[in-house]
């Protein structure tokens, strides 16, 4: 049934999905596999640039010019959040790589160097 699904409503649905599930459904019919990897591919850009943002929003308190709270606490605060952006980010990314996503040689190569770097605890995008 779900491969009769007219590909609007198949975007609809897949853009509903958590990145958790998202890859399971591309299983369901080439259409599915199609509309996945766009939702996967428009994912990865958006906590690659919410990544970013969160950066730009810590310049500030690299300094330590906060009166009102302490510098620890933003530091920590602003490292679990990125810390947390790039793990799901860097699920998207794996889960695309080991399910043919990822055919640019070049993305390819990104994606390993992120995992490796991740594992052996380092920071892959090299933000804190």
């Amino acid at each position: 049934m779900l491969d009769r699904l007219p590909v609007e409503i198949v975007k609809r649905i897949v853009a509903k999905i958590p990145d958790t599930d998202l890859i399971a459904v591309s299983k369901v019919d080439r259409v599915w596999w199609q509309e996945v990897r766009q939702e996967a591919y428009k994912r990865w850009k958006n906590y690659a640039t919410t990544i970013g943002y969160v950066r730009a929003l810590g310049k500030p308190f690299e300094k330590g010019n906060v009166d009102w709270i302490t510098f620890e606490d933003v530091n920590d605060f602003y490292k679990r959040w990125i810390d947390r952006l790039t793990e799901d980010q860097l699920y998207i990314m794996e889960k695309m790589l080991r399910n043919g996503m990822v055919v640019d040689p070049q993305e390819r190569e990104t994606i390993e160097h992120a995992l490796s770097e991740h594992r052996w605890g380092g920071d892959p995008w090299g933000v804190v």
